[in-house]
């Protein structure tokens, strides 16, 4: 079997040389070079080997995405759009490096370290992370780690966050600038602290700026879920008075929907509704959904950036970015004055 030292030694070169080209490191390596070490590696059919690299370096090539806790009533963590858009983007990128991705849920912090130890991590991307034991057992792992979506503020932590509480107020306030008094909260139990409970804020300045007192009892939570998500479709079907829903995220406001359908309230003639996220779910639904649009593309790209950028020991010259949000105006959001 070929190995490093045998095409480098044919291409005339240093065994790093060639390593930088097969790990796609190739800044400072000719073109001529990066050309004459990719013929020979064709040729013989070299594959790297991924024990010898991890041997090599003590870490592997493998970047965890771990998701805080085990999801309830969702089967995957891969059945959220978004989630998925985002670890399709990280794939992406961490192919490009030469890295693979393992993705993971977890219950506690045991699990964490025996997954870490075990499979020898280069690096973490977690998301929805909260400033506690579970944060503190991820700090004590010394390894290149970013959080997503994550409301901690450790400076010394690399994050990417999103403008969550305007996108709760933006998604509000089209419901209200649209004549809509009476307006539904929907979402995921909401934690102190967290990516719902700045989307709630969000809602509620919104109804404070139209002097629409927020009422407690118009907040709906649960998990996320098709089919949690048309059963709260029925309940909120049920009640007459609430013309419009704002749901933290395309998959529950797919489910509220298809509730209302199953009940006979129409959208947007019966209720209006606004989603988050704009993942392909919301040019599926009938009509297509209003949401406040993320770039989950862009979040996954920013992530991996990070996580090699720490693992060759590069600045970072932001550490902490916050993405923005944007309404995307579709057919699920009826003028009430029309």
């Amino acid at each position: 079997m070929v190995t490093l030292k045998d095409i480098a030694a044919e291409a005339g070169v240093s065994i790093t040389t060639v390593s930088n080209v097969v790990h796609k490191r190739k800044s400072r390596v000719s073109p001529e070079t990066v050309q004459k070490i990719r013929e020979i590696i064709q040729r013989e059919h070299y594959v790297p080997s991924m024990s010898a690299r991890s041997l090599a370096n003590n870490h592997s090539a493998i970047i965890g995405v771990i998701t805080h806790l085990t999801p309830q009533n969702m089967g995957s963590t891969m059945s959220d759009p978004f989630l998925s858009s985002f670890v399709d983007s990280l794939e992406k990128r961490s192919r490009e490096e030469g890295y693979y991705l393992m993705i993971r849920s977890v219950e506690d912090t045991g699990e964490l370290v025996a997954l870490s130890r075990s499979w020898n991590l280069s690096g973490l991307v977690v998301t929805g992370m909260f400033r506690d034991d579970f944060f503190d057992a991820v700090r004590t792992l010394e390894m290149p780690i970013v959080l997503i979506d994550s409301y901690v503020n450790d400076p010394a932590v690399c994050s990417i966050g999103l403008e969550d509480e305007k996108g709760g107020y933006i998604a509000t306030r089209h419901l209200l600038e649209n004549g809509h008094r009476t307006i539904a909260f929907a979402s995921p139990p909401i934690r102190s602290g967290g990516v719902i409970a700045q989307r709630l804020l969000g809602y509620r300045r919104a109804l404070a700026e139209y002097s629409v007192p927020f009422d407690p009892e118009l907040v709906f939570t649960q998990e996320i879920s098709v089919e949690d998500g048309k059963r709260l479709g029925r309940i909120l079907g049920a009640k007459e008075e609430i013309t419009g829903i704002f749901a933290s995220a395309d998959l529950l406001a797919a489910g509220i929907m298809a509730g209302l359908s199953e009940c006979g309230v129409s959208v947007p003639g019966g209720k209006s509704i606004v989603g988050f996220d704009d993942n392909y779910l919301s040019q599926l639904t009938v009509p297509p959904l209003t949401t406040v649009h993320q770039d989950a593309d862009r979040k996954g790209f920013l992530a991996m950036d990070m996580i090699v950028r720490q693992l060759r020991r590069e600045d970072i010259a932001e550490k902490s970015v916050i993405l923005p949000v944007r309404l995307t105006e579709r057919g699920s959001v009826r003028n009430l004055a029309e």
